[in-house]
């Protein structure tokens, strides 16, 4: 087995250029189709997943990333950068030491930061909490003060129960990357099982691809999921429900943990 690294760009781009031809009777002008795959979007979505793993995940500035792209001649402004990373809340927690903490605090020995991430009607707002409380309680301390005629928000997080907040109502929108996550890492041990469940959420991913590459609003785009994705995700629950009704998977197996 041979292994060679090669040195890229953290956000490469490659130009396709249409030839355009002109019919000399009627002069309408055509252009020849982009290569299948490609779509109208300037950026895909693993351009943006890396920007937000630099910036969030490893600690680099936008404006760094900016200066590295353009001594390799492939401009992505700060602003272009902030642009693509945003959208909907997004809360969770990550370990912090702290030297003294106020009281009163529960009684717990864990200490946490959340961070709680708001975007509404292009408003941004980010807080961070540090202290022994979870990130679904410090969520419930900012949506107390919401006004309370707003509608229930959205909110965006992976499906540990600590991060939902107990007594407000909210719109849950778990992430289905964490899920798939699980799925992948212990594919090796259980790979008939794995290859049914990524196969079936990559009709997901496709059918949020079409949505993206048709152009559709966000209500087309609901409708369109409840319509081709939803009977999809009922079949998979229900194949995920007897695996451990039916005794099929160990529960503290792997497969278990990641089917639960």
């Amino acid at each position: 087995m041979l292994v060679r690294l090669v040195g890229q760009a953290p956000i490469t781009g490659t130009v396709y250029e249409l030839e355009k031809l002109r019919c000399n009777l009627c002069l309408e002008v055509f252009t020849a189709e982009a290569p299948a795959g490609v779509g109208e979007e300037k950026y895909d979505a693993t351009s943006a997943s890396m920007m937000a793993l630099l910036k969030y995940g490893s600690g680099l500035p936008f404006y760094r990333l900016e200066g590295l792209q353009e001594k390799l001649e492939i401009p992505l402004p700060a602003s272009t950068q902030w642009g693509i990373v945003r959208e909907v809340v997004y809360n969770d927690d990550t370990g912090m030491k702290v030297l003294a903490l106020p009281a009163p605090e529960p009684e717990r020995t864990g200490v946490f930061t959340s961070g709680i991430i708001s975007t509404r009607e292009g408003q941004r707002m980010a807080l961070f909490f540090t202290g022994r409380w979870h990130a679904g309680e410090n969520l419930s301390a900012v949506l107390a003060r919401r006004a309370a005629d707003l509608a229930p928000p959205i909110q965006m997080c992976d499906a540990l129960s600590r991060n939902l907040p107990k007594t407000l109502e909210v719109i849950l929108g778990n992430c289905l990357a964490h899920g798939r996550r699980r799925f992948v890492k212990v594919a090796q041990n259980f790979p008939e099982q794995c290859r049914f469940v990524l196969e079936t959420l990559g009709e997901i991913y496709h059918n949020d691809e079409l949505t993206r590459e048709q152009g559709m609003s966000p209500e087309q785009r609901l409708g369109f999921h409840q319509a081709c994705s939803g009977p999809v995700m009922e079949k998979l629950h229900a194949w995920l429900t007897a695996q451990l009704e039916e005794k099929k998977a160990e529960p503290n197996s792997g497969l278990g943990q990641a089917i639960s």
